[in-house]
């Protein structure tokens, strides 16, 4: 009688826990698909993009054309604005300064703090690429 409890008690045990291992591989195998979805995507595409594009009902040469078109205007655009970089950042210095003139030290203090979280709730929003944050956050 002693090993036949005990052994309800093991096979109690060993269902609770395959329970929960079911519950925690449901709650991740998501995430990792998406995840590895993600990965296998374009690097500059948006997530969804494949999905916009399947609901114009494009075909498989427009859908090609179309992404080469966006891939093309990506590249135009992330030149201009490597391009345009030095400029904006001597437009924010000189807004600094300018800024530091009418601030009390502890107004410009906390200023800069604001800023700074503004642009991080900006970019977790905005899904722009982590190279663009460090540029962004480089500059004042």
């Amino acid at each position: 009688m002693n090993n036949l409890s005990k052994n309800r008690w093991q096979i109690r045990l060993a269902a609770v826990i395959i329970f929960l291992l079911g519950v925690m591989a449901g709650a991740l195998v998501p995430r990792v698909y998406h995840g590895w979805h993600r990965a296998g995507s374009a690097p500059h595409e948006p997530e969804g993009f494949d999905q916009m594009l399947d609901r114009l009902q494009l075909s498989d040469a427009q859908r090609t054309q179309v992404k080469q078109i966006l891939g093309d205007t990506r590249g135009q655009l992330e030149a201009l604005r490597k391009e345009s970089e030095p400029q904006i950042a001597q437009i924010r210095r000189q807004t600094d300064e300018r800024l530091q003139q009418v601030l009390t030290p502890a107004q410009w203090q906390q200023f800069q703090q604001l800023r700074t979280e503004m642009r991080s709730r900006r970019h977790r929003h905005d899904g722009r690429d982590s190279e663009q944050r460090q540029t962004d956050n480089a500059t004042p």
